[in-house]
């Protein structure tokens, strides 16, 4: 494919790095060029310095029959042009990123796509459905959902409280005959290697391991945890950026009791002002004593979203220290992921990967509606469209040769979701969740395009 990415910011660049790996067609733009030799020192793609509004500039960079462009400048209003014109001249799918939630809020209503731009992105958004989805889930580190729940995807490290520690996945199984799940991925302590699990693979202690379940089986799925499922109720969350604003706003509507710390105290007074369901505090969340005086240590959850990384981190170590039960860190750094389980905090939380995860799908063949990339593991869940001419239509699942490094995670069909078997019959729309290793995908694809 040939893509054309405008801004070479977090986004941007972590966008061009995934999928110059995947050895596409990538021309990075950008008027700045210190961080246009970086990206182009760093990865094997063009770059080209100068404004992505300009008509010549984007002749230059071959806009015409373009199979995407994605606007990921930190302007939301240079992202809307870029795609507006990229579709007048040719480019076949765009994608802007913006900053104000309203704009996807009201997407239908506005008709985004008759001005050129296919589909909108907000990181921040993201960031924060992601925030309410762990807090929601407290015992696992990692979460997703399919088709509104049809089927949900939960992450969690393996402790010696597992009650299938030592046992294999067909072991397994047989514990819980009742509740519907199947592992998906496991990645090994203190490795970095991800692993497909079959049926006589080991579950071990340190494990972070992958579960995909139905609806009726994600209340259940705590069993495998070993943990009673602890009620989460009071959220303090440090930074009221606009990922910290939005997720107040949407843990208040779901009724949890939510405190905001905000150092400056200007914004911290434009915040009580609009967020009356919010208790907004005004002081430096770095500060122990406050904390203490906030009442940290009768906090169930404790959320940290300001502009800097360490900052998060720390401040979510002094919480776990104070006896929170679940602590999610706002980071930047990629390589900090690797780091998050032995340290001790719950789930980290990275902007730029949600945002590449989400652009990512309409990167990959056949019709994926939903995909993600497993924190820190080197494996991806694809949610593909089955139609009538896919190879795997009319099949059952077991007669149907997928790779090793894959397996068939569910199987959503008329909204109901169900855990896959080997005697399924894949039927025309059906949506399929398919876990996979990179060097698998492309084969994957072509089963279902």
């Amino acid at each position: 494919m040939k893509i054309i990415i405008a801004g070479a910011g977090e986004v941007g660049f972590h966008l061009s790095k995934l999928l110059s790996f995947e050895s596409q067609d990538i021309t990075l733009i950008d008027p700045d060029a210190e961080s246009l030799e970086y990206a182009d020192s760093h990865l094997d793609i063009r770059t080209i310095k100068g404004d992505a509004t300009s008509i010549l500039l984007l002749h230059d960079a071959q806009i015409k029959g373009a199979d995407l462009v994605v606007g990921v400048t930190s302007s939301e209003t240079t992202n809307i042009t870029i795609c507006v014109l990229a579709k007048q001249l040719g480019a076949k799918r765009t994608i802007a990123r913006i900053r104000n939630t309203e704009f996807i809020e009201h997407k239908d209503v506005v008709g985004f796509e008759q001005f050129g731009i296919d589909e909108l992105i907000s990181p921040e958004s993201l960031a924060a459905k992601e925030i309410e989805s762990l807090v929601k889930q407290s015992a696992f580190n990692d979460t997703f959902e399919f088709d509104e729940g049809a089927l949900s995807m939960i992450g969690f490290k393996l402790s010696r409280n597992a009650p299938f520690l030592g046992k294999t996945l067909k072991e397994a199984q047989n514990i819980f005959p009742d509740i519907p799940f199947v592992c998906i991925a496991i990645q090994r302590y203190g490795t970095q290697f991800t692993l497909i699990p079959r049926g006589d693979t080991e579950f071990k202690e340190g494990d972070q391991a992958y579960f995909m379940s139905s609806r009726q089986g994600s209340e259940q799925l705590y069993k495998l945890t070993g943990k009673q499922k602890q009620e989460i109720k009071n959220v303090m969350i440090l930074g009221g950026s606009k990922i910290g604003k939005q997720t107040a706003k949407e843990l208040a509507n779901a009724k949890f009791n939510v405190k905001l710390v905000e150092k400056d105290r200007e914004k911290a007074f434009e915040l009580a002002d609009e967020m009356n369901d919010t208790l907004i505090i005004n002081g430096d969340g770095r500060n122990v004593g406050l904390l203490e005086e906030e009442n940290i240590h009768d906090m169930d959850a404790f959320i940290s979203v300001t502009g800097n990384s360490e900052t998060n981190i720390m401040s979510c170590l002094v919480a776990k220290s104070k006896g929170v039960k679940k602590t999610i860190a706002l980071v930047e750094n990629m390589d900090y992921f690797q780091l998050s389980h032995s340290i001790g905090i719950n789930s980290l939380i990275n902007k730029k990967l949600l945002a590449a995860n989400t652009i990512f799908r309409y990167v990959r063949k056949g019709e994926v509606v939903a995909m993600t990339k497993l924190n820190n593991l080197n494996a991806e869940l694809l949610e593909f469209i089955v139609h009538k001419k896919s190879k795997v239509c009319g099949k059952r699942i077991v007669d149907i040769d997928f790779p090793r490094s894959t397996i068939v995670g569910g199987v959503v069909r008329k909204g109901k979701g169900m855990i896959a078997s080997g005697d399924i019959l894949i039927e025309p729309g059906d949506r399929i969740v398919v876990c996979s290793l990179p060097r698998s995908i492309h084969k994957i694809e072509k089963l279902f395009s």
